[in-house]
């Protein structure tokens, strides 16, 4: 797989809770109508998605239906 290289102008980068070595890469390609989900260890690709901009409305809804239930769940959850 690839090397790392710079995110697009949007993008994020967030760093797996096992170690900083696993990560998950959050880019936009507009140009493309994608937005690309890539695992990465090491530095280096060992996996990507691409998802249809289309399909975003549907991931937001998932995880943020997930967050609210984890949140219902313990009330008095405390941030690091």
């Amino acid at each position: 797989m690839d090397a790392a290289r710079p995110l697009p102008a949007v993008g994020s980068i967030f760093f797996d809770a096992r170690g900083e070595d696993r990560a998950l890469r959050v880019s936009w390609h507009q140009e493309s109508d994608l937005v690309v989900l890539s695992l990465w260890r090491d530095n280096v690709c060992a996996a990507s998605f691409r998802l249809s901009v289309d399909e975003v409305p549907e991931l937001i809804e998932l995880l943020r239906d997930g967050l609210d239930r984890a949140y219902r769940h313990a009330p008095t959850r405390t941030t690091a």
